[in-house]
């Protein structure tokens, strides 16, 4: 609970400060720390201020700072902990695990894309999210949660940002993140053999003034290098503690997770506040804004004043935001602009290139004190395989035939164990047909969710064989390649080159695909590659493609599932183009993407995606669909008819339109059977619907039956499949 909801007479303990910046170190140096009891003395006349009792003196602090308390009430902690008069340095290590019991921290875990932050959160909280080796991976936050040394910590793996601004969506739900959920102590995520890229980020978190640890990422990469670097010093230097870890194989996660425990505790030694000294001329504007905001406590609790300085004086939209309903604002705002002219005049250059010059400045002076040797720039076999990849010789043949490959072996090489679970939905089919009485509940196994389910479930291996292709090709760092070489193409069609990231994930699931298209910067070619990407075949669409090959074109499945792929990206195509001449006007932006160094993937990330996805597809089949082929069973079987319910003149007519062949070999039972079925599904209450609808697919030569698979269909792609399968 919080400070604020005691009651007068009431008395707390203290178990987590949540505020931060002046506010928090204000609060901590007059005593409310952590396992620290407070007593509610009394409310103002209005109830706000609140006067409290804390190391035997009074203070008062508004509801709103102390809503930013934790608090337990007293005879809670003294029934599950240890007494807080107890706590001494001496106190034995059972005690202090006692005391740690349950207790919270919550985590962020914070970035540059592909840093590996997924893979260290999937490493501690046992989550299977995405890890891909490009650029815009994680599109939202992923919570999870752990138990290390008595604490337990509440994980975010918040988007990839290169910077704390908020030009992008990343780094504005960053922003609003860190503005709103307060994380008690922050994973910033480097990658060792990028440093100077990736402080940069650093840099502003730093500014911001928040509890942090350095996750000295794929520290392997590092040491093949042969460089060597002082993590421990540069920890020192930045006041931030600097743990190396490898994600991937666990290396050095223990000591990270310990090391934010000892941040949270406020026990480690390389923790202080530092400034990241710039130009005296940027450095005398910052603290004119900053001893503005210092004063004026709407908005000092927000982001700590100098970080709120910063970002002001470069106009960044998000800060400009918070504060544009201060009744200060024009102050501020003219202060601002005077000083952007100022340092305009003395330093040549706008504010935002000169504070970002300034923090490299700082960052190279940082890593040269500290950093023996080099990182190459590209390692030798990423430099091999991108003359071959990135060529404009071989680039697209080498596209076409990695594309070409999926497919074939979707089709081809997926046939063997389709047919494997073709065979074994059959015999569970025939022997229910022959173990079970006749009856509803009979026919509902066998029609309803036998035929219905089993019809979907025998496509499993198609999907899974597309989903590791794809998260391969994301994996090894190929993806990024792919948009590389497409950017020309994708600028014909008024798109940009991070568009086709999104439409090639479109091969495995439209969903995720629209949801990554965050990663491109433009807003009209992110509405243009949300719009197109559903002509896009995913995998939910390769049972009906594989019906309808397997069908008519036997002989030709890889060629003519190609081509039925091959005609959804042409309409894609055409479609982006006529709405960027129509709809949107041109939106140019600088194609801006790392090309991450090629990763072999580990056939443990491969195998988890790949079920991740199979799952996905058997909880669909599990629910969506089962639901479905029994609601389309239930109409199709009511009302319910019998043999001796046939009209005369139907049965007559219909004798009389069967071909003699189509009669030929068969018995008089199985006839009637045959008549029984096409008039129970005719006269059902699903065959009434589809004939009432009929009209509308007549000119494209349909059936009612056919009407009615495109109508459930529109709940998933894959209900078709087993609508048809429940009505043929």
């Amino acid at each position: 609970m919080r400070l604020s909801e005691l009651k007068p007479g009431e008395t707390g303990v203290i178990t987590k400060i949540l505020g931060h910046g002046a506010f928090r170190k204000r609060v901590m140096e007059m005593g409310f720390v952590r396992c620290r009891e407070v007593r509610v003395v009394l409310n103002a006349p209005l109830h706000d201020p609140v006067k409290y009792a804390l190391m035997d003196y009074e203070v008062s602090l508004r509801r709103a700072e102390a809503d930013l308390i934790e608090v337990d009430l007293l005879e809670n902690w003294e029934a599950s902990h240890v007494s807080a008069d107890a706590l001494t340095e001496e106190h034995d290590k059972e005690a202090s695990r006692e005391l740690r019991k349950d207790k919270i921290i919550n985590v962020a875990l914070i970035g540059n894309p592909n840093c590996g932050k997924t893979s260290l959160f999937n490493r501690v909280s046992g989550a299977h999210e995405h890890v891909g080796n490009y650029a815009g991976v994680t599109v939202g936050a992923k919570a999870g949660t752990l138990k290390h040394k008595g604490y337990r910590m509440n994980i975010v793996d918040l988007p990839g940002t290169y910077s704390l601004s908020a030009y992008s969506p990343e780094e504005l739900y960053v922003m609003r993140y860190l503005r709103e959920e307060t994380p008690d102590v922050i994973i910033n995520v480097v990658v060792a053999s990028n440093l100077e890229r990736n402080l940069y980020l650093t840099t502003g978190l730093i500014d911001m003034n928040r509890s942090m640890v350095i996750d000295l990422n794929m520290f392997d990469e590092l040491k093949r290098s042969g460089v060597s670097l002082d993590y421990s010093n540069l920890g020192k230097m930045l006041g931030v503690p600097v743990v190396p870890t490898i994600a991937a194989t666990g290396y050095g996660v223990d000591n990270l997770l310990d090391t934010v425990i000892e941040v949270y505790e406020m026990k480690n030694p390389d923790t202080r506040h530092i400034h990241v000294k710039m130009n005296p001329e940027i450095e005398s504007a910052v603290n004119k804004l900053k001893d503005e905001f210092k004063n004026d406590l709407s908005v000092a609790h927000q982001f700590s004043p100098r970080f709120l300085a910063i970002k002001f004086l470069e106009k960044d939209p998000e800060i400009e935001d918070i504060l544009k309903h201060n009744p200060n604002y024009e102050i501020w705002k003219q202060i601002r602009d005077d000083e952007n002219e100022r340092i305009h005049k003395e330093l040549h250059e706008d504010v935002s290139s000169a504070i970002a010059a300034e923090k490299y400045g700082f960052i190279q002076g940082a890593l040269k004190e500290n950093m023996e040797g080099s990182v190459a720039k590209e390692e030798k076999s990423t430099k091999i395989i991108d003359a071959f990849v990135t060529n404009k010789l071989f680039g697209f043949p080498l596209f076409l035939i990695v594309m070409w490959l999926m497919f074939w072996a979707t089709f081809q090489i997926g046939s063997y164990p389709m047919e494997w679970i073709e065979r074994l939905v059959a015999w569970i089919s025939g022997l229910v047909s022959k173990t079970m009485a006749d009856g509803p509940f009979k026919d509902l196994l066998l029609d309803g969710i036998i035929g219905g389910v089993g019809g979907v479930i025998v496509f499993l291996p198609n999907i899974l064989i597309l989903y590791a292709f794809i998260s391969f090709m994301e994996d090894s760092g190929y993806m990024a390649r792919v948009a590389f070489i497409m950017d020309k193409l994708m600028h014909r069609m008024g798109l940009h080159g991070k568009s086709f990231i999104p439409l090639v994930m479109g091969f495995g699931c439209n969903v995720p695909a629209i949801m990554s298209t965050r990663i491109i910067e433009s807003k009209s070619s992110r509405l243009i590659t949300i719009l197109i990407n559903p002509f896009i075949s995913c995998s939910a669409r390769i049972p009906i493609y594989v019906l309808l090959v397997g069908a008519f074109f036997p002989d030709y499945g890889a060629w003519v599932f190609v081509s039925l792929y091959t005609l959804g990206i042409a309409i894609a195509v055409l479609t982006a183009k006529l709405m960027r001449k129509f709809w949107f006007k041109a939106d140019e932006t600088p194609f801006v993407m790392e090309l991450p160094p090629y990763r072999m993937p580990t056939m443990k990330a491969t195998i988890r995606n790949m079920w991740s996805k199979a799952e996905q597809y058997l909880r669909k089949m599990g629910g969506l669909i089962l639901v479905a082929s029994i609601i389309i069973w239930a109409l199709s079987y009511f009302p319910h008819y019998e043999t001796e319910d046939l009209p005369k003149e139907y049965v007559a007519a219909t004798l009389a339109e069967m071909p003699a062949d189509q009669t030929e070999g068969m018995s008089q039972s199985q006839i009637e059977k045959s008549m029984l079925t096409e008039y129970q599904q005719s006269n059902s209450i699903l065959g009434k619907i589809g004939q009432f609808v009929e009209p509308v697919v007549r000119p494209m030569e349909l059936g009612w039956k056919s009407c009615v698979s495109l109508i459930a269909g529109s709940a998933a792609k894959e209900v078709v499949v087993s609508t048809l399968g429940v009505l043929f």
